[in-house]
């Protein structure tokens, strides 16, 4: 059990209490967790899960924000040999109760804020369900408490260690994703998920410099919401690590900028436009990220103009990461040495990372030479076990260990990778994934619709923004706003489109689907619909909705 290889992440988490005990793991707010008590705390939470009949295999849902309580679940869960199944705190009850029944949740941890929708969630019939936990409660004063509930639940159980439950092929996280049919599917991880980079990069003897690296010295913040592999597998690749990580509830620029500076922030992982928001911050300079040597970011790329204020302000490493939830870690980095003004690389994704392969290959998968542009696809030792019980989406996707990763791309000489456009269409607002089938199904739905297609057009702030073009039915009538509060409580706030472009036709391939790159191009050149709404424009009909969080 010496060698990474062997293990799992109640393992590592053990070494980490034996060795360092006293050291931080965990910073959320005022409240510092040790790697002592994390490992105690779990043990209790993992005894009172068995003794709830949760056990090898077993679905845990979790439906609250980031905080040192979800990922003492997360670790009780992988010592009772359960698998964690986040929940995106956004999304609608019906959203949710999707999600639970999907999986066949067995027992579901809740925080206060989402009571409600929990409750709406459960309403209907979810036979796996055996009990629902509140985390937060009231304490001795009779005020809210965070973990209240969670402590009360488990404090009759002991803090022993459990006799060691699977290894590290065996699946510990299930996170729900969407693909090009919008429809979610719980993609499957292992324990080896988040040991793999560190090791392959160790072991090839690459500069971790180069690369996307933790170290035990790490202050490393969580800024990214924890239900999506990019906050929990950043959270639990510095758990690996023994660094400490610092957890922020929701992101704020003002709270980020704060806690780098009180926490003495050295690395963290972020979409560009969250760099832009903290640049934008009143006051901040030099001096303000002085504790910071790494800066990844991924989910968009750099503008130039960003890329100088980043290197003159932060004054650290930046590093662009490709990957997704079915690889389940970095798969692929532009190393910070390709950050340099000017520089062609930076219109890169990156090179494969130790360990990984990258391969483009054609519609008949014949694997295509450099400039040539094709699909995407990489071979990493982390990828997902596969999709919850959907062997066929799995087969589509891994194929003899390469996941197919729905992009289209090139490699050039070097082998760094140039992407062109995604495959499945995916929209990507601030880090967060959007899929247009999800939304177009639910505009759909609106009387007054006979056509929708959903893109992505670029916006300097959020990297992309949602737009929607419409097609009306012959004589009806509705405004945008209409539109936009017809898809409120419908699907969560950030998937909502923020204009509404109101078109004679939507542009479609003789098979019927949509061709997204010329609806973009229609919504660049807009055509006259017939009778547009009074006030709106005919293709450029927009109204505003909330702001991704």
């Amino acid at each position: 059990m010496n060698h990474p290889a062997h293990w799992t992440l109640s393992h590592v988490l053990a070494r980490h209490a034996d060795a360092r005990p006293a050291h931080p793991a965990v910073i959320c707010e005022e409240r510092r967790t040790s790697y002592a008590e994390l490992h105690r705390a779990s043990n209790r939470v993992a005894h009172a899960l068995r003794a709830a009949g949760i056990g090898a295999g077993s679905r845990v849902a979790y439906l609250g924000r980031e905080c040192e309580h979800y990922y003492l679940a997360i670790l009780a869960c992988a010592k009772a040999g359960a698998v964690i199944v986040p929940v995106n705190w956004r999304l609608t009850p019906a959203e949710v109760d999707h999600i639970l029944g999907d999986a066949g949740a067995e027992l579901l941890f809740v925080d206060e804020e989402f009571r409600a929708t929990a409750d709406a969630a459960l309403a209907g019939d979810l036979g796996s369900l055996r009990a629902v936990v509140r985390v937060d409660g009231t304490g001795a004063d009779g005020r809210p408490d965070r973990g209240a509930g969670l402590r009360a639940w488990c404090a009759q159980a002991p803090d022993t260690d459990l006799a060691q439950c699977g290894g590290p092929d065996d699946a510990v996280l299930q996170i729900y994703t969407s693909g090009t049919t919008g429809l979610p599917k719980g993609v499957v991880l292992a324990h080896r998920t988040f040991f793999t980079l560190p090791q392959a990069t160790k072991d090839s003897g690459a500069d971790p410099d180069e690369g996307i690296d933790w170290r035990a010295s790490d202050v490393s913040l969580i800024s990214l919401p924890g239900f999506g592999i990019a906050g929990i597998g950043w959270f639990l690749h510095g758990l690996c690590a023994g660094a400490t990580n610092v957890v922020m509830p929701m992101y704020s620029a003002q709270e980020a900028v704060r806690l780098i500076e009180r926490e003495k922030v050295t690395i963290t992982f972020v979409a560009p436009a969250m760099l832009q928001m903290m640049l934008d911050e009143r006051g901040v300079s030099t001096d303000t990220f002085a504790s910071m040597r790494k800066i990844a970011y991924g989910a968009a790329p750099i503008s130039e103009g960003l890329l100088h204020r980043c290197l003159q302000v932060f004054g650290c490493q930046l590093a662009q990461i490709y990957a997704s939830t079915e690889a389940g870690s970095v798969a692929v980095c532009l190393p910070p040495s390709a950050h340099r003004a000017g520089s062609v690389l930076l219109r890169a994704a990156g090179r494969a990372c130790p360990g990984n392969e990258i391969k483009v290959i054609d519609r008949k998968g014949q694997v295509l030479g450099p400039g040539e542009i094709g699909q995407v696809c990489i071979r990493t030792p982390a990828h997902m076990l596969g999709y919850h019980n959907r062997p066929e989406a799995t087969a589509a996707t891994l194929v003899k260990g390469w996941l197919h990763m729905g992009d289209a791309g090139y490699l050039d000489e070097d082998g760094y990778l140039f992407l062109c456009d995604r495959i499945n269409d995916t929209i990507i607002v601030a880090g967060q994934n959007i899929y247009p089938a999800e939304v177009e199904k639910q505009l759909s739905e609106h009387p007054a619709v006979a056509d929708a297609a959903v893109v992505g057009v670029p916006d300097a702030r959020w990297g992309e923004a949602v737009h929607a073009a419409v097609v009306l039915r012959p004589g009806a009538r509705a405004s945008p706003r209409q539109l936009l509060l017809f898809l409120r409580g419908r699907i969560a706030d950030y998937k909502i489109p923020v204009a509404y472009h109101l078109l004679q036709a939507l542009p479609r391939n003789p098979s019927g689907k949509i061709l997204r790159r010329a609806v973009r191009e229609q919504l660049r050149n807009p055509q006259p619909a017939p009778n547009p709404p009074a006030g709106a424009t005919a293709a450029g009909a927009t109204a505003a909705a909330s702001a991704p969080a």
